[in-house]
């Protein structure tokens, strides 16, 4: 391992590049800024074989592109691409997305918004269901979300115009794009080819060791768990690789390569980044959905703790995945597949449809629960308390804020949400002494600042 043997002045340094490598899949001479480039490539050569050696990973290093090819274990539902506005994609806008790739693989140097849209206008004509007509907004709004996607991550370059007047009116706006076809080429690399799938599950790649020994498969599947979860649960992994998540030195060498600090608890670990290089959530944080889910942290963690209305338990059992892997397999159409090289259906009762095996001599975990109706009066409770502070547009919908509070808890793994509830995990324990502030505006202020809202204190993000 490269990082033990680099001289402790610039280990910062690489650890760095590590950390901007394992949350950027993609780099580029802009994304996910100027600088990221330039560092990858320093230390190309050791973060490729560091990569490969803890994680089974794969780097590609080019003059203008660093691209990195991960294994994954397992189908992740909780990291969706997102528009420029932090909105998730539905399924038109990964459509979109996929078509003007493959538009842009067969384009020039340029290419304007209208062309762009007028050919994979053409590619949705070939797919029942899908449907790009520029006389409607709902659409060019879509596809300008994955147009701004590519431009954010460099694949094209806003050269004139303006992708806003477009999608406002056809007719009168327009943009013009450069092509960066490196960029173009290296986004889209699946393991497989797709028209050769029957099953998302193909898409799962296997680690290929040059050992080949199980213990190093399983230890490089804890280390890839511990990079890609916010927080990692003993209770959710195989026997094997929960004896490894306990050994010392398979998460320090986590802790090397990466530079962040894990957090031991008998329930699990979790990786402290507090240089924001590598968590794509930073919490606690500013704006009204982490300060609210802050706020409702403490008062979920309150009601826990409170011995006189003790809270019910339920088991925690761990996550499978066969009902995710049948709803996408369920939209994948089968006119698309090339039948003489795809693969075999997956049997329903195959090892992977039966996860739940690895843990059969295990004994479930229980965890306090708190139902949703608790739930929502709380986050009302919070909003007439604390609502005057909130952006706009959660002060009249309670609901909604409630959802996309639940939301982010969720992807933090500090919550498990069910049909009637919450299931509280154990890592939501570390934030119950968050202290409120509220900062009172004074009479001649005519307008609210950014820092007139509500905050916390607590431990620098997950």
């Amino acid at each position: 391992m490269h990082a033990r043997r680099i001289d402790a002045l610039v280990l910062d340094n690489y650890q760095r590049a590590a950390r901007v490598i394992l949350a950027n899949h993609l780099i580029t001479r802009s994304y996910p800024d100027r600088v990221a480039l330039p560092l990858i490539r320093r230390w190309a050569t050791e973060l490729r074989e560091d990569l490969a050696e803890l994680f089974g990973y794969r780097l590609e290093v080019t003059e203008t592109t660093a691209r990195l090819f991960p294994v994954a274990d397992r189908l992740d539902p909780g990291r969706p691409a997102r528009t420029v506005n932090d909105r998730i994609f539905d399924r038109r806008r990964y459509a979109y997305l996929a078509l003007a790739l493959a538009a842009l693989g067969r384009a020039g140097d340029q290419v304007t918004l209208s062309e762009l849209a007028e050919q994979v206008a053409a590619y949705t004509g070939r797919i029942d269901g899908l449907e790009l007509a520029p006389d409607r907004a709902g659409d060019r709004d879509a596809f300008v979300d994955a147009v701004g996607w590519l431009a954010t991550r460099g694949a094209i370059t806003l050269a004139d115009g303006d992708a806003g007047g477009w999608a406002s009116d056809p007719e009168v706006g327009e943009a013009l794009y450069d092509i960066d076809r490196p960029v173009v080429f290296a986004l889209f690399r699946p393991p497989r080819a797709l028209q050769h799938l029957h099953s998302v599950r193909g898409l799962l790649t296997e680690d290929s060791p040059a050992s080949g020994r199980p213990t190093d498969d399983a230890a490089r599947r804890v280390r890839r768990t511990l990079v890609e979860r916010p927080v990692v649960y003993a209770a959710e992994l195989p026997p094997q690789e929960r004896t490894l998540l306990a050994q010392e030195r398979v998460v320090a060498e986590v802790e090397l390569f990466t530079g962040l600090k894990a957090e031991r608890r008998a329930e699990g670990v979790v990786l402290i980044d507090t240089s924001g290089r590598l968590s794509d959530i930073r919490f606690p944080g500013t704006g009204t959905l982490a300060q609210v889910a802050l706020l409702l942290v403490g008062e979920i963690a309150d009601r826990v703790l409170d011995i006189d209305n003790p809270v019910p338990r339920r088991r925690f059992v761990p996550e499978s995945e066969p009902t995710l892997a049948r709803q996408l397999d369920d939209a994948i159409p089968e006119s698309t597949v090339f039948v003489p090289l795809a693969d075999t259906p997956a049997d329903s009762s195959s090892d992977d449809d039966r996860p739940e095996d690895d843990f059969a001599d295990t004994e479930p975990e229980t965890y306090p629960f708190v139902d949703a109706g608790w739930v929502g009066e709380t986050v009302q409770a919070l909003t007439d308390r604390y609502g005057v502070t909130f952006a706009a547009q959660w002060q009249a919908d309670v609901p909604g804020l409630t959802a996309e509070v639940v939301a982010l808890l969720r992807r933090l793994r500090l919550v498990r949400d069910t049909a009637d509830g919450l299931l509280v995990l154990p890592a939501l324990a570390r934030y119950r002494g968050a202290v409120v502030t509220v900062r009172t505006r004074r009479a001649e202020e005519l307008f609210v600042t950014a820092a007139d809202t509500v905050g916390g204190t607590g431990t620098e993000g997950i």
